[in-house]
C-alpha cells in the first residue's frame, strides 16, 4: 500500500467522528459545570444550612 493511498483513506474515514464529538461535548460540559459548582457550592451549602437551622 502506498503512502498517498493511506493518507487518502485516513482523510475520508469518518468512523471515529461521533466519538470525538461526544468527547468534545463532555469536555465542554466539564469546563462549564465544574467551575460553576465550585463557585456556587458555598452558596448552596449555606442555603441548606439555613433550611436545616430553621427546623
Amino acid at each position: 500500500m502506498r503512502t498517498p493511498e493511506i493518507l487518502r483513506r485516513l482523510v475520508h474515514d469518518d468512523r471515529g467522528a461521533n466519538l470525538i464529538e461526544y468527547g468534545l461535548i463532555a469536555t465542554l460540559l466539564a469546563l462549564v459545570v465544574v467551575p460553576t459548582l465550585i463557585l456556587l457550592g458555598p452558596a448552596v451549602a449555606a442555603l441548606f444550612a439555613g433550611v436545616i437551622g430553621a427546623f
